[in-house]
């Protein structure tokens, strides 16, 4: 039998929770079948003699355990032999990311890189989200002070975000009093930043739509925990089952066709009362240790019978 081998591009692996993440349940099922896993940091990434190559771990997964990893080895692996790649870090998206993105497009035509780097590259995922700015809240993106207090004045409630950022990191509520110089220092580090209408209706939670293949293939509901506007996970929220409406089905459809147009095999997109709210997640998307958790189905089939098949 040839050996397969999936190499992870992903962060500290101490850091992922195993009740929650992603990562571990798409290593999960490539072990089941029969994949080599090694996993590196960006870091680790080097190009010599017209080779891209990462200093590995070669990992074991264990299910439903708290350590649900071990190493079995060390190595410099030629990432042009494997058969998959998975670009599994988070953001900010930063010149690190984009350079490790330069790197695995060297390869892209000999491995099935996911998703992929010149697409993660081009596709900013909130600024992407312009595309469909019709089924949008009011939205601007700007660093101009004036311009975000003529936003303020006009909708008295506005949501204030980075647009390099993710899972809910250092969004800003604005409300009652316009605090400038906070927002000045905000722009000062993030630069160009992403400015909404608030939308109330998020107390009843979020919609995270799973993309997958350019096909709708579930959807959660997150709930923000009391007193907070952030429907992650990780800050609290709580899931539940959803159905979409046909205007949410239509709206990712759309968004879908589009995406596997430009080879985003696995996406997210969220939907808050109806209005798509700019996030739609390519570059390492969450939800489905979630969402299998809720209803039983492992996504991560799905995702691996699409993958070996194309």
């Amino acid at each position: 039998m040839k050996i397969k081998i999936l190499a992870i591009q992903g962060d500290n692996l101490n850091k992922l929770n195993p009740k929650t993440d992603t990562t571990i349940l798409f290593a999960l099922e490539a072990q089941r079948r029969n994949y080599q896993i090694y996993y590196y940091k960006t870091k680790n990434l080097s190009y010599v003699k017209n080779k891209v190559t990462a200093k590995c771990d070669e990992i074991s997964f264990r299910e439903n355990s708290k350590k649900f990893y071990k190493i079995k080895r060390k190595t410099n692996l030629n990432l042009s032999e494997a058969k998959v790649i998975l670009m599994r870090q988070d953001p900010p998206f930063n010149m690190d990311y984009i350079t490790a993105t330069y790197l695995l497009e060297k390869i892209s035509k000999k491995v099935k890189i996911i998703n992929n780097p010149k697409s993660v590259r081009d596709i900013s995922e909130k600024l992407y989200s312009t595309n469909f700015i019709e089924f949008m809240p009011p939205t601007i993106f700007t660093q101009d002070i004036e311009v975000i207090f003529k936003f303020f004045k006009r909708f008295k409630k506005i949501v204030i975000k980075p647009i390099h950022e993710y899972g809910g990191n250092n969004i800003l509520l604005i409300k009652n009093h316009f605090n400038k110089k906070l927002i000045q220092n905000f722009i000062k580090k993030n630069k160009h930043i992403m400015i909404q209408k608030f939308l109330p209706g998020i107390i009843k939670g979020d919609r995270r739509v799973f993309i997958i293949g350019g096909k709708i293939k579930g959807a959660i509901s997150r709930v923000p925990k009391k007193g907070s506007i952030l429907s992650n996970i990780s800050k609290g929220a709580k899931a539940k089952m959803i159905n979409l409406n046909k205007s949410e089905k239509k709206i990712s459809s759309l968004i879908a066709k589009k995406l596997i147009k430009n080879k985003i095999i696995f996406a997210g997109v969220d939907f808050i009362g109806g209005k798509l709210i700019g996030d739609i997640n390519i570059t390492s998307p969450t939800g489905l240790k979630t969402y299998k958790d809720l209803c039983g189905k492992d996504l991560s089939k799905d995702f691996w019978n699409y993958v070996e098949n194309k």
